[in-house]
């Protein structure tokens, strides 16, 4: 594996829903707030969105047992709905300062009534960071069918 791998993590997942759905279930503060957690027991409490280029996002999981908070922000590098997201990602810190910043590209392919998902995060800081947010993403994405897109109506 060279380096430049082991800074990069790609995921991949279908959904049942337009690319619009799931688009929007990616950039509605209300239905990130269903969605974007990595435990089933806990809740977002924070979803800010300025959904354009230049605009900035603040999202926020909280385990409720512990009151431990994990925040991320960053900037809106490219919005084009409902096929592409790309934007920095950087964890804040207590004090409101942020760490590291990688990017996050996320496309949304249509397939009929499905949407399939290519989440690519990459310029993380190393091998380990790519496995801990490999973990992360994929409980999201789990989440993302079973607490928004499950929840949503679809057409007949």
């Amino acid at each position: 594996m060279s380096s430049v791998d082991a800074t990069v993590l790609r995921l991949e997942r279908t959904y049942e829903g337009s690319a619009e759905e799931v688009f929007d279930a990616w950039t509605n503060p209300e239905v990130l707030k269903r969605w974007w957690v990595v435990n089933p027991d806990w809740r977002t409490p924070v979803a800010d969105v300025d959904l354009r280029v230049g605009g900035g996002y603040r999202l926020s999981m909280e385990d409720p047992e512990t009151g431990s908070r994990h925040t991320v922000r960053g900037e809106y590098r490219e919005v084009r709905r409902p096929q592409l997201l790309i934007y920095s990602w950087s964890w804040e810190s207590d004090d409101g300062t942020t760490g590291h910043e990688s990017t996050v590209t996320v496309e949304f392919q249509p397939q009929g009534d499905r949407t399939t998902v290519v989440l690519v995060h990459s310029e993380l800081e190393d091998e380990g960071s790519r496995e801990r947010h490999g973990v992360g993403w994929r409980a999201c994405l789990e989440s993302l069918q079973t607490r928004a897109l499950a929840a949503a109506p679809h057409p007949s």
